[in-house]
């Protein structure tokens, strides 16, 4: 067998594997601190747990998140406050803000990148308010934890081409799967428009390829 036979057969078995992001672990100075500033953002506690010597882990999840937080005493050598562009991927930014906002947690004002690409370091390239064209990957905000660990919310509405595999799509959370039957019942509306106003009967069948196709950024049924 050839070396690039083997890095072939190599490849494919690494994609069979399932490698899901489960958890970060962030820098912190003062666990109680991180822990009321997290769960007081609507984050679940998962786990308190403490050890001999001072060791300590607690574990949070943002809402809907398959991926958790992890903080404590003894678990990084990192200096707190160290972790930064930490994405927490939203519908619509401006709700998100808002939401924040409300639990009292400083926030910046939702911005958009001169370039139109991604966010760049520190605020250098900022615009004001979210993308003028609403662009999915294309609206952010951001915000700090007690000891400086930075977070961005990125506004993602539809995912481009190949960036979710169509056999594994799935909704994290029921405000998740709610928003997608809504924005597939609108879509669909307009499909029995143009379709002379009847009942459409396989609905569900439009409905689900609506979904399937907006999450994995296949063209949308028409």
């Amino acid at each position: 067998m050839t070396i690039q036979e083997t890095k072939h057969m190599t490849d494919m078995a690494l994609r069979k594997i399932d490698m899901k992001l489960e958890v970060v672990v962030i820098p912190v100075s003062d666990v109680d601190r991180a822990k009321t500033f997290y769960t007081e953002l609507g984050w679940r506690l998962d786990a308190d747990f403490s050890g001999p010597d001072g060791f300590r882990v607690v574990q949070v999840t943002p809402p809907g998140s398959p991926c958790s937080v992890i903080f404590g005493t003894k678990i990084t050598t990192a200096a707190p406050g160290s972790a930064q562009g930490l994405h927490l991927v939203v519908p619509d930014v401006e709700v998100a803000h808002a939401a924040l906002s409300s639990s009292g947690a400083e926030i910046s004002e939702v911005f958009h990148d001169a370039g139109g690409i991604f966010h760049r370091q520190g605020a250098e390239g900022r615009l004001p308010g979210p993308h003028p064209e609403r662009a999915s990957y294309g609206s952010f905000a951001s915000f700090s934890d007690p000891d400086g660990n930075g977070w961005v919310f990125q506004e993602v509405t539809t995912r481009l081409p190949g960036r979710v595999d169509e056999n594994r799509a799935t909704f994290t959370s029921m405000s998740d799967l709610a928003g997608a039957l809504r924005r597939a019942a609108a879509a669909h509306g307009e499909h029995e428009k143009r379709t002379g106003g009847s009942h459409d009967e396989t609905w569900p069948d439009w409905y689900a390829a609506f979904m399937i196709a907006e999450q994995s950024g296949d063209p949308l049924p028409t």
